[in-house]
């Protein structure tokens, strides 16, 4: 029927309307996170000697990255925990040597995760403080909490989370506790849970030391 001969409705009757396509939901954008983690050698945030980074999106491992890392200081206290020693390390770059070709790893993530992230983010802004980097402005998302709200796990250690859920881990060092907290986010993300509210605020800068 040509548009001209559309019958016109009688009085009191609805206009014919014409149905509309549903609209297309939008599918959401990829999940792009860091995950992160630091060695040291002693009780000092600026003793980091080795460091683990992982990047993942839409749950593929885009880059995973292990660097050893020549701490400010001879003396090492955690060798009986990771292994390291001085001897392996003394050849190793310093830090800000390091962490140049770390730093774009943490560009448009959404998030860096460490388990126990108030550790990993104030061992990375003081050494980034100390060799004068720039931080990333990314928030931290600690897979401790992540665990306990999303699995029930307790206690949440990373041995007892990953015995728990089945990852591998060589636990201390650097790139295994990275690549099991990219794996416990990943997990996280696959049962739907919800990141927002979680996270930590992004690394500070410390203040600089008082004068005497």
């Amino acid at each position: 029927m040509a548009p001209e001969d559309t019958p016109i409705p009688e009085s009191g009757a609805p206009a014919p309307t014409t149905a509309k396509a549903p609209r297309k939901k939008k599918s959401p954008a990829p999940l792009r996170f860091a995950a992160i983690d630091f060695e040291t050698a002693d009780y000092q945030s600026d003793s980091a000697c080795s460091i683990g980074v992982i990047v993942v999106e839409d749950g593929r491992i885009l880059h995973q990255v292990h660097r050893l890392i020549r701490p400010p200081r001879s003396a090492f206290v955690f060798s009986y925990l990771h292994g390291i020693t001085w001897r392996q390390v003394e050849g190793e770059p310093p830090f800000g040597e390091v962490y140049p070709s770390l730093r774009p790893l943490f560009e448009g993530v959404a998030f860096i995760a460490a388990h126990n992230a108030s550790f990993d983010r104030g061992v990375l802004a003081r050494c980034c403080g100390v060799s004068g980097h720039p931080l990333p402005t990314a928030p931290f998302l600690c897979t401790v909490k992540l665990a306990r709200k999303v699995f029930r796990i307790f206690p949440t250690n990373l041995a007892a989370v990953c015995q728990n859920l089945e990852i591998p881990l060589k636990h201390h060092d650097a790139l295994s506790d990275a690549l099991a907290c990219a794996k416990i986010v990943s997990l996280a993300a696959e049962k739907g849970a919800s990141f927002r509210g979680m996270t930590l605020p992004p690394a500070k800068l410390p203040p600089p030391p008082a004068l005497s």
